[in-house]
């Protein structure tokens, strides 16, 4: 009898090792998958979808920075990020009334996103340069420099955290992080180049680009 029980108790403790084995390459292959579409897909990838941000975020409709930057900015649109499920991020678009998005170049605004997971800044900044290229060529002088301006202005981040770029038509963008300034690139090509990434016609991500410009002129 006690050889018998010691068997069964070797049978039962190797199921109980097999099975947690397998709850461990499940939870495994999850995190690995979770992390794969949201640094390979990226920030802003084609196989996204645009949506309605949530109902906590949606009243959201100023900021104070938007204000101080631009007193008669008025919110044009917003929309939420996802990829395959996995929600990335919240944006929104402030610009003065009579904001036409065709010419959103030349015009000041404010776009913000509210990320809904963690990124590291090398990816941001990355990710940018690839969509930015969309809209125009970019040289290997200019990558090398609005890679290191844009890790200068834009941290990791966490979920929550709040980065806003206020576009100065002819100098550049200035960049705020949770409500704190954090600085400028003072470079107009890049400014034009970067807000395009939502904005332009080029954009990889024309739902997002139709949401945010849901309330501009034309």
């Amino acid at each position: 009898m006690g050889v018998l029980l010691g068997v069964l108790r070797g049978r039962f403790r190797a199921g109980q090792h097999r099975r947690g084995a397998v709850h461990a390459q499940k939870a495994l292959t999850a995190a690995f998958t979770a992390a794969v579409l949201c640094t390979a897909s990226a920030l802003y990838p084609g196989l996204a979808t645009a949506q309605s941000p949530a109902s906590s975020e949606a009243a959201v409709d100023t900021r104070p920075e938007v204000n101080a930057a631009l007193p008669q900015a008025q919110l044009v649109g917003k929309t939420r990020l996802s990829v395959f499920g996995f929600q990335i991020y919240d944006a929104r678009l402030w610009a003065a009334p009579g904001f036409g998005g065709s010419s959103y170049s030349s015009q000041p605004l404010a776009l913000e996103l509210t990320y809904l997971r963690d990124f590291k800044a090398l990816d941001i900044a990355e990710r940018s340069i690839k969509e930015m290229r969309r809209s125009s060529a970019i040289s290997d002088m200019q990558e090398t420099k609005w890679l290191a301006d844009m890790q200068r202005v834009v941290p990791d981040v966490k979920k929550s955290d709040r980065i806003l770029g206020i576009h100065k038509p002819g100098i550049g963008a200035d960049f705020w992080v949770n409500g704190k300034p954090v600085g400028d690139i003072a470079d107009p090509e890049f400014a034009k180049l970067f807000f395009g990434i939502w904005l332009s016609p080029k954009t990889s991500e024309p739902q997002m680009r139709s949401r945010l410009l849901n309330g501009a002129a034309g």
